[in-house]
């Protein structure tokens, strides 16, 4: 096994609810190795983008992580905060889920995207200019030398979008963790992001944590994934395996509501009956057990554990080979 770039193990994350720690994310591993994309995949409200929060330490106020967090064998979870902030945007880059709200409005866009290079390369204003210029058309921005001096309420979600994914890849970070990069994008966009994700992540050997719900996103960059289902991982395999051989029923679920160009248009669209348990919800068992097919007495006393290399699958009654 090739060595981390990542290696996130037993994360868990807890929220202050009624004066009480309710645990949100529960003993979760995942590894990320240079040069290779990794693939976060499961419904809204399963932990994906609280799970990038706490490994960048950038969690809502009410949240606490613990665990570890290793890049490159330091535990970011114990790092000294001026450390940590050196380290963001030079060595960890973040492309956030909300275009709408994760820019300065009081700021030019240019100037916002300039700033990593300026404070971390020390760039001067002209250089860094220039190098956001080209960032801007590598990501599909038109008439860069325009936009690079309007404000973010002059620019559409899928422009302020842009500008942040060449914001997170200014400083040409050893880690990026992208949290739905192309979800406000068209799908021309969508391709020629993903493209250059996949192209950064190979030429420079940068690992990608890739956040998504989009399974086809997934077939089409992922080198591993890992499943979550309620503040767990359920599954994780190599893409190809996981694709092939799906083990665990809810990610055989998600696979069968996945949209299809054969499907009918007047078939009805498969759904997973029920919803993610709310955050605090005391379960004994499987958490999925309400919702799975092929639950039994078992499931609702025990839970499953992680098992298995390199597929691993946390279910009783996995589907085999």
């Amino acid at each position: 096994m090739a060595e981390a770039l990542l290696d996130v193990s037993d994360l868990r994350v807890h929220m202050l609810r009624g004066g009480k720690a309710v645990r949100v994310i529960d003993g979760l591993s995942l590894r990320v190795e240079a040069g290779r994309t990794t693939c976060l995949v499961g419904e809204s409200g399963c932990g994906k983008s609280l799970t990038a929060r706490a490994i960048l330490r950038l969690l809502p106020p009410g949240f606490r992580a613990e665990g570890h967090v290793r890049l490159n064998g330091r535990d970011l979870l114990s790092l000294p905060e001026a450390e940590l902030r050196r380290l963001r945007g030079r060595e960890l880059g973040m492309i956030f889920q909300e275009p709408m709200t994760a820019l300065n409005p009081v700021l030019t866009v240019g100037f916002q995207a300039a700033e990593p290079l300026r404070r971390h390369l020390g760039l001067g204003a002209a250089e860094a200019r220039a190098q956001v210029l080209e960032l801007f058309a590598q990501v599909g921005m038109a008439a860069p030398d325009i936009r690079y001096d309007e404000y973010p309420h002059q620019l559409s979600g899928g422009m302020r979008q842009r500008v942040l994914i060449a914001m997170a890849l200014a400083c040409r970070p050893r880690l990026l963790l992208a949290d739905e990069p192309t979800t406000a994008l068209d799908v021309t966009i969508q391709n020629q992001i993903l493209r250059l994700l996949r192209d950064q992540t190979r030429q420079r050997g940068m690992g990608l944590l890739l956040i998504t719900h989009d399974l086809g996103v997934v077939a089409g960059m992922a080198d591993s994934v890992g499943v979550m289902y309620a503040g767990q991982l359920v599954e994780h395999a190599p893409a190809d395996a996981l694709f092939s051989h799906p083990r665990h029923p809810y990610t055989q679920g998600l696979m069968r509501c996945a949209p299809t160009l054969t499907a009918s248009p007047d078939a009805p669209l498969p759904v997973i009956e029920g919803a993610v348990p709310a955050p605090g919800t005391i379960l004994e068992g499987c958490l999925f057990r309400s919702r799975c097919p092929r639950a039994t007495a078992r499931c609702a006393r025990e839970a499953p554990p992680l098992g298995g290399h390199p597929h691993g699958t946390a279910c009783w009654h996995p589907c085999r080979d």
